[in-house]
């Protein structure tokens, strides 16, 4: 997939108060286009190579050809009322050689493209199936990091983030890419079927679609290597159309999704191995070209540990806790059928959750404010301007030392009706400082949302119900780990979890 991400970069640097990036920056489906292909022409449009005369067709498939296209081929479209299908046919073709010029691998067959109007995807989007039980854990999973409050569909929230910001993917099922156009009449952008393609490659040489990616954490984990790989390709093949190629890119300036719609915590929460992994893969080829980058999806990133803190792969595994039930009658796991009945987050999604608030608050007062991870931390500079490659840091103290987390929802018979669930949240931490650092920057947080302890329960707090988090929480440390359990009142602690919530402080529910 490729995530549209510089109206929100522009939006975060000038809430920041400083300078203006220029130029690419994070993954975006609508930067640098040829002059040649930015005007608008009734007459065919002539996309050259790179000034080189083209060889002949091969006898045998050989890299850097596809289709009867080399890489460097001059193609011939008429761009007034969209590509035909012979016309998307060509382009595709050269930008499969392109890739396999770029990247060193040959495709194994074609990849089928399909171009669709920003809206039709909305409406994709919007049309998918989500089961009641799966709705409500995506409500408990967000509510929990304080994200998204019980008032709110999460996942309606997330459709939002995607139906705005994704510039084209690609379907392991249907083996088919399909590119997201914001014009009315859709258009092609060459560096998004280049990403596109590459993940079709992909899953035809590393069969991608394997990889476990059941959790938050999973997915961004893997995607570690997946979307690393796929932007670092992204990278080089742009590099080549500023210098050697022309491109097919959308002519005129195109508006996007928006930002809007775009709930920043979610998206920043996804966005990281778009961010972090072209740094791990970059890393990995300067040691061992495409060798070493190869290699990794023999072993992908088990967490997104490895991919914010490179030289922590492949060693530093992560440790998931195994949370014993220790609920009463009232209470029981959500159960999902055919699915995962816990969430993790990792380093990636923590980070996310205590640098937020701080965006929020900036976004409300129009003063930059810093609540628990500073605003600024979270931009990731170069010099004067944000890193290019690199735009986000995902890098903290409060966050580093992460060694594994499980969030596991509960619910009772009326949770379905009333969206009122509770959750055991387990963290894993390298030592005990960790453990502590992270317990402190959580009642921070809950003291940000106006928390107030419970005076008789030890390590309990409550938020009133009139405000958006409006639960009880009960916060405790032993040792490396932190639990954190929720529930709607302060007596429903000890119902979700035995022990939680309780006058006997000598009572620890970890």
């Amino acid at each position: 997939m490729r995530a549209t991400a510089s109206v929100l970069v522009a939006l975060l640097v000038v809430l920041a108060g400083c300078s203006a990036l220029t130029g690419s920056s994070a993954p975006d489906a609508e930067t640098t286009a040829p002059t040649e292909t930015m005007q608008t022409t009734a007459e065919p449009t002539t996309t050259s190579g790179d000034g080189s005369a083209a060889p002949s067709d091969p006898e045998e498939d050989v890299l850097g050809w596809e289709d009867g296209y080399w890489y460097n081929e001059s193609i011939t479209v008429d761009r007034s009322d969209g590509l035909n299908d012979t016309e998307l046919d060509r382009v595709v073709s050269r930008s499969m050689a392109r890739v396999e010029r770029v990247r060193g691998l040959e495709f194994e067959t074609r990849v089928p493209v399909e171009i669709i109007s920003r809206e039709e995807y909305r409406e994709q989007v919007a049309a998918g199936n989500t089961t009641a039980t799966s709705r409500l854990h995506q409500n408990v999973k967000w509510e929990a990091m304080l994200m998204v409050d019980e008032s709110t569909d999460a996942v309606a929230v997330q459709n939002r983030n995607f139906g705005g910001s994704v510039g084209g993917y690609y379907s392991p099922s249907e083996e088919q890419i399909v590119i997201i156009s914001d014009s009315e009449t859709p258009e092609m952008n060459e560096i998004t079927l280049s990403q596109e393609l590459f993940h079709g490659l992909q899953d035809q040489r590393f069969d991608i679609s394997s990889f476990d990616q059941s959790t938050q954490e999973l997915h961004n984990a893997r995607d570690g290597i997946i979307e690393g790989d796929g932007n670092f390709v992204d990278q080089l093949y742009q590099e080549r159309c500023e210098s050697d190629w022309d491109c097919l890119m959308p002519q005129g300036q195109q508006g996007g999704g928006g930002s809007s719609d775009i709930h920043l915590g979610l998206y920043q929460v996804s966005f990281q191995p778009y961010s972090d992994g072209v740094l791990f893969v970059q890393q990995l080829y300067d040691r061992g070209g495409w060798d070493a980058v190869n290699a990794v999806y023999e072993t992908p990133p088990a967490s997104t540990e490895q991919t914010i803190h490179p030289d922590r792969y492949p060693d530093e595994a992560p440790d998931y806790p195994t949370i014993e039930d220790r609920s009463n009658d009232d209470w029981q796991v959500l159960d999902i059928e055919g699915g995962v009945d816990h969430a993790s987050f990792g380093e990636a999604g923590l980070y996310v959750m205590f640098w937020y608030p701080s965006y929020e608050t900036t976004q409300a007062t129009g003063q930059l404010t810093d609540v628990v991870i500073p605003y600024r931390n979270h931009l990731n500079y170069d010099g004067q301007q944000l890193n290019q490659t690199d735009p986000f840091n995902y890098d903290h103290p409060i966050t580093d030392g992460w060694a594994g987390d499980r969030l596991l929802p509960y619910v009772t018979d009326d949770s379905m009706r009333t969206n009122e669930t509770g959750y055991v949240w387990q963290t894993e931490w390298d030592s005990e400082s960790d453990a502590s650092e992270f317990a402190d920057a959580y009642r921070d947080l809950l003291e940000h949302h106006d928390a107030q302890a419970v005076s008789d329960r030890p390590n309990t707090y409550r938020i009133d119900d009139s405000a958006a988090y409006g639960d009880a929480y009960y916060v405790v440390q032993q040792g490396t780990s932190v639990v954190v359990v929720n529930a709607p009142t302060v007596d429903d602690l000890s119902g979700v979890r035995s022990g939680a919530g309780t006058t006997n402080a000598s009572i620890v529910a970890a």
